[in-house]
């Protein structure tokens, strides 16, 4: 099967309190999103990469993979409004059914070689690979002004790359968008399939917050 991964770097950052949105954000010797580039060309050296980004950047992520990855192929579509229109344009451009498809965000660039892996063998086999973590906190439900204790051994932290074959999440995305997509496997659950859970790794945060660039950086070293 051939792989694909497609980039989602369409978020503004403003969490970050920057004017250049978090994936762009140099951490020691290049941009997030080549640091998290770099892993899927890691894990297979010839998976397709798709980066879906605003269209305002669409000639800067030219000009850094030129730079940085100039003997692969790539392709850069501009996003869409939300997260879903993004993958749904970035799907679009994988015209083979007989395919595999990770859908990874772009401020992530400490997932492991191991994540995507289990992930993409999940979807190789099931349909879907979703690379989950534990939740080692206390947590509680929340009602208007009321709260209770819950076992956080019934909860998992979802990260990226959520991966599919390609035929079943085309189909899922041919579906109108919902408020409740909080993710790609929410979009793929709504459209009937089962997810398939798999291990994720804990250092493989979403880089939102200024202080994640610190960890990033450390891990990256």
């Amino acid at each position: 099967m051939n792989e694909y991964v497609i980039i989602v770097a369409g978020g503004s950052g403003s969490r970050m309190n920057s004017n250049v949105p978090k994936q762009y954000m140099k951490i020691i010797d290049a941009p997030v999103i080549i640091h998290t580039i770099q892993k899927f060309y890691n894990y297979n050296p010839s998976i397709q990469v798709i980066c879906c980004v605003h269209k305002d950047y669409i000639s800067d992520v030219n000009e850094l993979l030129n730079q940085f990855f100039p003997k692969k192929k790539w392709t850069v579509t501009e996003g869409g409004e939300t997260r879903f229109h993004s993958v749904k344009n970035g799907l679009n451009k994988v015209n083979d059914n007989h395919s595999v498809v990770a859908i990874h965000d772009a401020a992530r660039p400490l997932v492991s070689v191991a994540t995507i892996q289990k992930a993409m063998e999940s979807a190789k086999k099931f349909g879907s690979g979703i690379p989950v973590v534990s939740v080692h906190e206390s947590i509680r439900f929340v009602d208007t002004n009321k709260s209770k204790a819950v076992n956080r051994n019934d909860y998992k932290i979802v990260q990226t790359p959520q991966c599919f074959k390609n035929i079943l999440i085309q189909q899922a995305f041919l579906g109108h968008y919902n408020d409740a997509f909080t993710d790609d496997a929410t979009v793929f659950e709504f459209a009937g399939n089962e997810v398939k859970l798999t291990e994720g790794n804990p250092e493989n945060i979403k880089i939102t917050l200024p202080n994640d660039l610190i960890v990033a950086e450390y891990f990256l070293r």
